[in-house]
């Protein structure tokens, strides 16, 4: 996995639209998989929020990021990604990768709602609709399309912009998928 988090990973974010000097948002970071290389890719003057409810996922991506002098990292431990203290407007891409297939509707439009008061005019959010029916179907995504997702996340104020597909790190491994961008409507 370090050749993701330190190659394919950048490469794949740069793709995305992380830009060095960017403050990235990424809830449900696990142990880093894509905090490391988005770290690397926004430099010293950047910042990654790193952003779990597992303390102990959270103290391997601090060691992580300590051996690799990457204080730009800064981990947030919360019980939900919707009720987060970070500044309004402060926030140039937010990451939602293989997280919302865990919350219930309800639960998505918060998290919705708060990416979009996190994010700076025109700032990105991206999402990794991991375990919709077409993609080995799990938990509140079993039954829900990648349309459906668009439809929800365009609904609470954002503008679909484009579906990027390539190799995606997922739990332990590397796999072919698809994510999400969209920039936040006029508010």
């Amino acid at each position: 996995m370090e050749t993701w988090e330190t190659g394919k990973g950048i490469r794949f974010l740069r793709k995305v639209g992380v830009r060095k000097r960017h403050s990235v948002l990424d809830c449900g970071c696990g142990i880093g998989r894509y905090s490391m290389p988005a770290a690397l890719l926004v430099g010293d003057e950047g910042v990654v929020y790193a952003v779990d409810k597992d303390k102990a996922v959270l103290q391997m991506l601090k060691e992580k990021a300590e051996a690799f002098h990457l204080s730009q990292i800064k981990i947030l431990q919360v019980t939900r990604c919707f009720e987060l203290n970070i500044p309004a407007g402060s926030i140039d891409v937010a990451l939602l990768y293989d997280i919302l297939h865990y919350m219930d509707s309800e639960d998505r439009r918060k998290i919705y709602d708060e990416t979009r008061r996190l994010l700076t005019p025109g700032g990105l959010l991206s999402v990794y609709p991991k375990h919709i029916v077409t993609d080995h179907p799990l938990d509140h995504f079993c039954t829900m399309s990648e349309d459906d997702i668009r439809s929800e996340i365009e609904s609470r104020g954002f503008l679909f912009k484009a579906k990027l597909c390539g190799t995606l790190s997922h739990d332990i491994g590397l796999n072919k998928g698809c994510i999400l961008n969209f920039k936040q409507s006029e508010r």
